[in-house]
Parts: structure tokens; C-alpha cells; sequence
């Protein structure tokens, strides 16, 4: 998640804004240890959320140069 906050430029506040979910939310999720938590709702606001700042999730055996999961700009 903060990698892609930081490739979008935004902070856990906007994130929050975007996705209709509060600051203590985004955090508690960022603190979460490789998987992150939360109910599919609340996923779903922050994956949508993500996308239209034009930030593309990688998932696990998606085509990526590099391997594995990460996430990166759309072209």
C-alpha cells in the first residue's frame, strides 16, 4: 500500500478521501505484515481507490518483469 501511495504522490489522507474509508482504517491496514486486512468491502474501496489514481496492482503470478507481486503506473 504505501508503495502505492507513493508511486500515486498521495498520502493516507487522500487515500482515505478516494476511498470513502477513515485515516485510522488506511493505517491500520498499511501496519498490516504482507497480507493485508480487512473486510472485502473496505478492499474493494481501497483497490478501486488505487486504480484511479493509475496505479496497477500486480498480483502473485501476474506478468511482471521482475516476478512476484508489487505494483507499478499504468502506461
Amino acid at each position: 500500500m504505501r508503495a502505492a501511495r507513493a508511486l500515486a504522490g498521495v498520502d493516507q489522507r487522500e487515500l482515505a478521501k478516494k476511498s470513502g474509508l477513515s485515516v485510522p482504517t488506511i493505517q491500520r491496514m498499511e501496519a498490516s505484515d504482507d497480507v493485508i486486512r480487512g473486510n472485502v468491502d473496505s478492499l474493494m474501496k481501497l483497490i478501486a481507490a488505487i486504480e484511479a489514481f493509475g496505479v496497477e496492482l500486480i498480483g502473485e503470478g501476474a506478468v511482471s518483469s521482475s516476478g512476484g507481486r508489487g505494483v507499478r503506473l499504468r502506461s
